[in-house]
């Protein structure tokens, strides 16, 4: 059986954009400390747990998606919605712990949920395991987003 580079190159750029906004989250955790959240904040390691298990699901959407994904114009724009769901996800990130700009986050958190949509009606037609493997990332963005939300009402 042959390796295919995909099965490291997916799960290495998944890697990346974990570790990017790991990296910016956690600097930004003494500004984190001081703002108003609301009581349904989850704790920091359950959304930790959380994100590890929505990247492992997306990772391997990802693989069955590259590997059984008929190529042409549609693949070309599910490899560009994966990708951009990746920075999206890098910006919020960004914007929330990096900047503190909390009412763009909200928008940005918007559109992650958007392309994590866009993707699941890309891969759907033809691969409806790798589109249910994005459902759970599509609700805890939408959970993100309403945690954003509250967050921006309580500190504005």
């Amino acid at each position: 059986m042959k390796i295919k580079p995909n099965y490291f190159i997916i799960p290495l750029i998944t890697i990346i954009v974990s570790l990017t906004g790991s990296y910016i989250t956690s600097a930004g955790m003494e500004w984190y400390a001081t703002i108003k959240l609301p009581s349904f904040t989850p704790p920091g390691s359950v959304i930790g747990t959380v994100w590890t298990i929505l990247f492992i699901l997306a990772t391997i959407a990802a693989l069955l998606f590259w590997n059984r994904g008929q190529r042409g114009l549609k693949f070309n724009l599910t490899v560009i919605f994966f990708l951009l769901n990746g920075l999206l996800n890098i910006l919020w990130s960004y914007l929330f712990f990096g900047q503190h700009l909390i009412g763009l986050a909200i928008w940005e958190a918007g559109l992650l949920g958007l392309s994590v949509l866009i993707l699941i009606i890309l891969l759907w037609p033809k691969l409806k395991l790798a589109a249910w493997l994005l459902v759970p990332y599509l609700l805890w963005v939408g959970f993100a987003t309403y945690l954003t939300y509250n967050v921006w009402l309580l500190n504005k």
